[in-house]
């Protein structure tokens, strides 16, 4: 047979007029001829021309269709079969542009192009019009193609009066998304809602407005973040819950930010006051949120960086609920912090803000006496306290969740947990590496190492082992600070009624003092200043920040200048952080002091002959 007579007459016509596939009297097996093939992008996609013989269009092939194009078996001039497609009208033109979803190859290649003039000897079965008007066929293709074109019309212009002929489950067949892409309309999602923000607003050059986002998983687990502005934020938000399931269309794709996405997609979603969101009851094939787990004893190689972390612990206490106020606009918001552990033995203290604060905390509160388990997805990793975790709007809390890792975890709490000395993963900050704790002997550098590279720590803070000595302390920097007894947070001293601490929410008629200093170090290549915060420096100076207060205060001044030159031109093994801080719009170096141990004659002088060991194989 020949191969030509299998492409399907007038094909380009008929996708014209029904711009997807399964429309109402659609043909959903369609034979066209593939010209001027050619990849775009970076190869993985490939464009062309599509042909009954007759009329032409441009086309994209299926990105999973471009192994078909690269091992040989489609070529130009070959046939496929298309099976599932749509037709969208291109952006500031009358063009259209066909976008196959799904085909199969038909033919590897035809020896020339398939032309109308062969076509006019086949007998036109379907289409021929009664009049035998040969040839006569413009007005045959236009008349389902106005048809169609004017019936849209009338749903477009009607849409917000008229109610829904059916449901979306009924009229639209449900695309995964991962076949999506931003030149693809008429698309219907089934997804659930697997992470919801908090409506938040903003003001810009335009004016005010509200924004928030949700993130939407399919049955495949691929998942897409959303987000609604405005008029559409107001609308969907009430509908939006965490944990159902809907159908969504008529949204719009573009370009995911890497800077700001929050999912594995190349594309996020945009959704207006015109998009369809029907929720899709007693769904269960979609799976629920999904965890990406990680022990508190891991935490480390997080700090400072823009990954969010999951974890599950078990927790072990609960504050009342605060109020603080924010810098950015001076708004006060509800504050709880919670404690929690796992069974790597440490413990991590846990900020919870706004609603996870107030319902969910108080909640949390309530049964704190039981040690329940907490699933929580998306916190944001800092280094306050040597390490520590917050909520962010995305975030979310389950307690006591159906997970299999939080019903080992409960088993290993109440069975040796609970009479195990926990301790905060922050007093070890500074050795956490992705690998683990790390000892000061790991990743032994010279200061000349880190001071020569600026942009160190610009990504995600860097960690590395010193052994350096004390240069040089300035005796009139700040070297501590008035804390809370309670939190170790600063405090403000107030006229007569003694010290205010904005975390507690509370007076107190004492406060403590708390290093938070910088010294200078040295070795052998070079010199730097370091950051030393509370436990670190009392161990250098041999005093607490009160005892050293006292010093200044009863002793005079030379006596607080001897005690902090009695510091200085000691060794220390240092565990230190190298990030990136900005001071006056430019970005400088910070290296932060995370643990620290005096010098050990035996293990330095081990680790000596081992680094000559290696020089001398070499």
């Amino acid at each position: 047979m020949d191969a030509a007579k299998l492409v399907t007459p007038i094909a380009v016509s008929h996708i014209l007029a029904h711009p997807s596939a399964g429309s109402d009297g659609a043909v959903t097996d369609l034979v066209v001829q593939v010209l001027d093939l050619k990849s775009v992008g970076t190869g993985s996609r490939f464009s062309f021309t599509a042909t009954d013989g007759k009329d032409k269009i441009k086309a994209m092939l299926p990105t999973n269709f471009g192994s078909e194009v690269r091992s040989g078996n489609l070529k130009n001039l070959g046939l496929i079969r298309i099976i599932d497609y749509t037709c969208n009208v291109v952006k500031g033109k009358d063009d259209k542009v066909l976008v196959v979803i799904k085909c199969e190859l038909v033919c590897q290649a035809l020896d020339a192009e398939i032309n109308g003039e062969a076509k006019k000897e086949e007998p036109p079965i379907v289409l021929k019009p009664k009049d035998e008007c040969v040839g006569v066929t413009p007005p045959l293709a236009m008349k389902p193609k106005q048809e169609v074109k004017s019936a849209s019309q009338i749903v477009n212009e009607q849409r917000g009066n008229t109610a829904p002929v059916k449901p979306l489950s009924m009229t639209k067949r449900v695309h995964p998304l991962i076949t999506l892409n931003p030149y693809q309309g008429n698309w219907v999602i089934k997804v659930r809602v697997t992470s919801k923000g908090n409506l938040r607003t903003y003001r810009n050059a335009r004016g005010e407005g509200c924004v928030f986002n949700v993130e939407l998983t399919d049955e495949d687990g691929t998942q897409i973040q959303a987000t609604m502005f405005n008029d559409a934020a107001k609308k969907f938000y009430p509908i939006f819950e965490l944990g159902n399931v809907y159908y969504v269309s008529k949204g719009s794709l573009r370009i995911a930010n890497k800077q700001f996405k929050t999912v594995q997609n190349d594309y996020e979603m945009s959704l207006n006051e015109n998009a369809i969101v029907e929720e899709a009851e007693g769904e269960t094939c979609i799976p629920q949120v999904q965890y990406n787990l990680v022990k508190i004893d891991q935490l480390g190689s997080y700090v400072g960086g823009r990954e969010l972390v999951d974890i599950v612990g078990v927790v072990q206490s609960v504050s009342p609920t605060l109020s603080v106020r924010r810098k950015i606009d001076n708004e006060t918001i509800p504050k709880r912090d919670i404690v929690v552990a796992d069974d790597s033995g440490k413990t991590v203290s846990i900020s919870l803000w706004n609603d996870l604060a107030t319902t969910t905390g108080q909640e949390l509160l309530d049964m704190a006496d039981s040690s329940p388990v907490v699933a929580i997805k998306s916190l944001k990793v800092s280094d306050f306290q040597g390490v520590s975790l917050s909520t962010v709007g995305k975030s979310t809390l389950a307690i006591n969740p159906d997970l299999h890792e939080a019903q080992n975890l409960k088993s290993w709490y109440d069975s040796e947990g609970k009479d195990t000395s926990l301790a905060p993963i922050g007093a070890e900050m500074g050795a956490a590496r992705a690998g683990g704790f790390k000892s000061t002997y790991s990743d032994r550098v010279f200061l000349s190492h880190i001071t020569s590279d600026p942009a160190m720590g610009q990504e995600k803070p860097v960690f590395f082992s010193l052994y350096a000595t004390i240069s040089h302390i300035k005796p009139d920097q700040n070297m501590w600070y008035r804390a809370c007894k309670t939190c170790n947070k600063k405090v403000t001293e107030t006229f007569g009624s003694g010290y205010w601490c904005e975390g507690c929410q509370k007076n107190d008629s004492e406060c403590s003092l708390r290093y938070i200093m910088v010294v200078k170090v040295s070795d052998p290549t070079g010199e730097a200043w370091v950051s030393v915060f509370n436990e670190h420096a009392e161990k250098i100076i041999g005093c607490s920040a009160d005892e050293l207060d006292r010093i200044r205060k009863e002793e005079g001044d030379d006596s607080y200048a001897l005690k902090l030159k009695e510091a200085t031109w000691v060794p220390h093994l240092f565990r230190v952080s190298v990030t990136q801080h900005e001071y006056n719009n430019e970005k400088r170096q910070r290296i932060t002091v995370r643990s620290e141990a005096p010098v050990e004659h035996a293990a330095e002088s081990k680790y000596l002959l081992e680094q000559i060991a290696k020089l001398t194989a070499c």
